[in-house]
């Protein structure tokens, strides 16, 4: 039986080590309130043994007074008790609203402090992870449950200690006048525990399984509010399909959910009619002994509610401890997103990054394959970017163009070969000193919904974000234009998910995009497509003013209209992943290859 209803010597021990952590983790997010938890936590604990012993003379004083001679004496003393009784009431009701602001405001800083550690560690993750569905597993467990589980684990361990305290008055007195009703009362509540600490495992073990469904229902969800999605959604009538899904997913949930509390409330129900039958038998053994005078009526009514209370108590103790397991199951998730290590492994006495650089950058027989994926996204490349050399890279969809960039920027690793800079492979410097030195434009460039400022800034937030390098960005890029018509020129938010939010056309938010990249004074720029949504002659004036603004920089260009890369130094054609063509666009053209025929392709379409 303990093997099922009790964690094994080492779970427990692991559920020891993530409670100390969660208890850090409150304690460093403010030790201060936690102090003052503690303080009110003692008052709070003994405030009822002291309620319970005025109630006890009240009821003496009452019967007392019903024999005594002055009557107006003996009212004054029941009337002095009330007073008394009145006070700890109130002083009660005090503490507890005053328990109540600092558990609101505390809540409110663990979970910051908790977010804060969880947004760190997600920045520091590799790419890698991005494209893994595990990896989205366990980020979502760890967002769901970090925050409100360390404040649970505090607010657990505040009620332990102030029913511990409780229990230890009712149960000195119970003991003081029957140690056996003491034994009776703790020995009721074990059943309740173990019948806890075994529904606590399933339901952790049932929302461990059902991460990656309850996910597919919240994306479903997102699908249906997203303004990203709202246009196709109604064109093709796609609104009940995907609310059906999520109303299928949601109700194949929810019967699992309310299968495991209908049998979790029955064996719960069964321990607590066990319970009700020792509370009555108590309650007849301390009547029995009223009856036959040996306590008063007073010590009647003390007694009863110190063993209602004690036991109230006791529950409340044994209950927040398997709480406790419960919520140190659920904190693991945490620890285990904690826990995960990055791919691109940083060099513990990296180089400084060569300024400028010399020789340039080289791929060496340099090959890479996707995690979980069978074929090599590119294979045995050799290539070089000179200092202040245009490339440009040319090739369908799928054949490693945007793959070669993201290793070039040390988003991944290769898993043979390997990249330099003067000959230094890019593995000896540090991550963050490298990309320092490369510009990007992807062509999924992001949509920053802030302002046009932000949106240009965030390519050097080196600098001050009213720096007239952003106004000169824009100029270059021609997003200059489009700001000067929005209502706030450059503190004008772009994107409508905020108020006062601009829209704008895919080809502006390109420019804009296209303006970040201007920002960073790096050694090399990479613009892959961002400028697909723009129109040829748009574009080829983009291109033609980055030739112009390029100042001793190297520069890497994707784009699959070829008219706009033929101004390249060098072009490389990618094919399934290999490098099967390399020289300038008359070279390319004289040799009536894969390059020369694309170019005639696309020549043709505009004649």
């Amino acid at each position: 039986m303990s093997s099922k209803f009790l964690p094994s010597l080492k779970s427990r021990f692991q559920q020891t080590l993530y409670l100390g952590r969660a208890l850090r983790l409150v304690w460093e997010s403010g030790s201060g309130w936690t102090i003052a938890r503690g303080m009110l936590l003692v008052v709070q604990g003994t405030l009822p043994l002291l309620s319970l012993y005025l109630s006890k003379l009240l009821v003496d004083s009452v019967t007392q007074g019903l024999a005594a001679a002055d009557k107006e004496v003996a009212f004054r003393q029941v009337l002095l008790l009330i007073c008394l009784i009145g006070i700890v009431v109130l002083a009660s009701a005090i503490f507890q609203a005053i328990g109540s602001i600092i558990s609101t405001y505390q809540a409110q800083v663990v979970s910051d402090y908790i977010n804060n550690i969880l947004h760190s560690k997600a920045i520091e993750m590799d790419l890698e992870y991005y494209e893994n569905s595990e990896y989205y597993d366990i980020l979502s467990r760890a967002q769901q449950e970090a925050s409100n589980r360390s404040n649970q684990i505090l607010n657990r361990l505040v009620q332990i200690g102030q029913s511990i305290i409780s229990l230890g008055a009712m149960a000195g007195l119970l003991i003081f006048f029957n140690w056996g009703l003491t034994a009776i009362m703790f020995v009721s509540v074990i059943p309740r525990v173990l019948v806890r600490l075994k529904y606590t495992g399933i339901v952790f073990q049932w929302h461990r399984k059902r991460t990656s469904t309850q996910r597919r229902a919240n994306y479903y969800s997102r699908i249906i509010t997203n303004e990203q999605h709202a246009k196709e959604i109604r064109l093709f009538n796609l609104g009940h399909l995907f609310k059906d899904r999520y109303l299928n997913l949601r109700q194949q949930l929810r019967r699992e959910q309310i299968a495991i509390s209908i049998r979790s409330s029955l064996a719960d129900l069964a321990t607590r009619f066990l319970s009700i039958l020792v509370i009555l038998g108590s309650y007849g053994f301390i009547a029995y002994q009223t009856v036959r005078g040996n306590i008063t009526l007073g010590d009647l009514v003390m007694y009863n509610q110190a063993f209602q209370q004690g036991y109230s108590a006791l529950w409340e103790v044994f209950s927040s401890l398997s709480g406790l397991y419960e919520d140190n199951l659920f904190i693991s998730h945490f620890y285990e997103f904690l826990h995960l290590n990055p791919k691109v492994v940083e060099s513990l006495h990296p180089k400084p990054v060569p300024q400028p650089m010399v020789k340039g950058i080289e791929f060496v027989g340099v090959s890479f394959q996707y995690p979980n994926s069978t074929r090599k996204a590119l294979e045995d490349i050799n290539l070089t970017i000179r200092p202040g050399e245009v490339v440009a890279l040319v090739g369908e969809n799928g054949c490693g163009k945007t793959t070669l960039v993201k290793l070039l920027c040390r988003l991944y690793d290769p898993t043979a070969g390997k990249i330099t800079l003067d000959r230094i492979d890019l593995c000896e410097f540090a991550t963050q000193d490298l990309r320092r030195q490369i510009s990007v434009i992807f062509q999924d460039y992001v949509k920053y919904h802030l302002t046009a400022r932000e949106n240009i800034w965030f390519g050097n937030i080196d600098c001050l974000p009213d720096d007239e390098k952003i106004v000169n960005a824009a100029r270059h890029s021609g997003a200059d234009e489009v700001i000067a018509q929005l209502p706030q020129s450059y503190d004008s938010i772009l994107g409508k998910q905020f108020e006062q939010g601009e829209e704008l056309s895919i080809g502006q938010w390109q420019k804009v995009a296209i303006a970040r990249a201007f920002m960073r004074e790096s050694q090399l720029i990479v613009l892959d497509e961002p400028t697909s949504a723009l129109d040829p002659k748009a574009e080829y004036e983009v291109f033609k003013q980055f030739r112009k603004l390029l100042q001793g920089q190297s520069a890497i260009l994707i784009s699959h209209r070829l008219s706009t890369v033929k101004m390249a130094d060098c072009i490389y054609v990618l094919e399934h992943g290999k490098i099967v063509e390399k020289g300038s666009h008359d070279q390319l053209m004289r040799l009536g290859g894969i390059y020369a025929y694309l170019f005639e392709t696309q020549a043709q379409n505009y004649r």
